[in-house]
């Protein structure tokens, strides 16, 4: 009498026979867990297992690979959203834009600071601890019938979004890019305020000119054919000048340089284990600068009340 053949089943479900391995641990598995692999099939386990120990492509500067900048587009929205919200509401400029410091009238007015001021009225701005107004200012932009440029302000600062935050995001990656915007906005706002804390300012051009910025670093990092590039750093600065009496030169300034400061950072950082920490610590190191400036200002501003 010949002996009964033993019957395999599946690892993961006893009662199904089951006649195929796994190419990786070799433990049978059924039908339903069998997933494709480059040689015949493997168990749910070890596919998971192999995707965890696969390092996923980075950019030239740590980031995850993105082909659809969707932080630009996000960005363009916001800015956007935000501009309804004015046209809707205008008080929303007065209540958010960037502010040093101002005075809120009795009858509701905003005011030039005055020191003293008459009674009945009250400080605003972020002297009087209004600091959001360091970032939200960032995304306001002037009426269609305000300032010089009008309906123009938004217009041209979103077009720049578009053609210079698309070829940052994908060189940067999503996250290094947000912490690029944000530092060069807020770096714009810091300098407004200590150069000019009594002048209102608005609009997303301290950030986009740190785009610019970055675009530049990157390019010179990457080896790449600076004849263009150099042109259009040459139109920024320029830009700069030009604009220096129609808009806030601190702002746009102040965003050029924390803008740089940071791609620097990210650009020349080692390329190894300790890269991520040492683009987060110089990340850290702006912010803490931005924050005791800020502080050092309001401090002699209320002072001075």
């Amino acid at each position: 009498m010949e002996p009964e053949s033993a019957v395999t089943t599946c690892y993961r479900h006893p009662r199904v026979e089951s006649h195929v391995r796994c190419t990786r641990c070799e433990r049978h598995i059924c039908p339903d867990c069998m997933r494709e692999a480059a040689v015949g099939h493997q168990c749910p386990e070890c596919v998971r297992e192999g995707a965890r120990s696969v390092r996923r492509a980075r950019t030239a500067f740590g980031g995850r690979i993105t082909t659809v900048p969707l932080v630009t587009y996000v960005l363009i929205g916001l800015n956007v959203l935000a501009y309804v919200g004015e046209l809707v509401r205008p008080a929303i400029v007065d209540r958010f834009e960037m502010l040093g410091i101002g005075l809120l009238g009795p009858d509701g007015g905003h005011y030039v600071w005055q020191a003293p001021h008459p009674a009945g009225f009250q400080v605003e701005g972020v002297a009087d601890g209004e600091w959001y107004r360091l970032l939200t200012g960032a995304f306001l932009h002037l009426p269609p019938t305000g300032g010089t440029f009008g309906i123009l302000h938004i217009v041209m600062n979103m077009v720049s979004l578009w053609n210079i935050g698309r070829v940052v995001e994908v060189q940067l990656g999503r996250l290094r890019y947000v912490v690029l915007y944000l530092l060069s906005a807020l770096g714009g706002s810091v300098l407004v305020l200590l150069v000019a804390p009594t002048q209102p300012t608005l609009g997303a051009s301290g950030a986009i000119f740190g785009l610019g910025a970055a675009y530049y670093v990157m390019a010179r990092r990457l080896g790449a054919d600076m004849a263009q590039v150099n042109r259009f750093m040459a139109g920024l600065l320029l830009w700069l000048l030009i604009s220096a009496g129609l808009t806030s030169w601190q702002g746009h300034l102040g965003g050029l340089l924390a803008g740089a400061f940071v791609t620097l950072a990210y650009a020349y950082a080692p390329r190894d284990g300790r890269r991520a920490l040492v683009q987060a610590g110089a990340c850290a190191v702006l912010v803490a600068v931005l924050v005791v400036c800020t502080w050092a200002k309001v401090t002699e501003l209320t002072g001075a009340q």
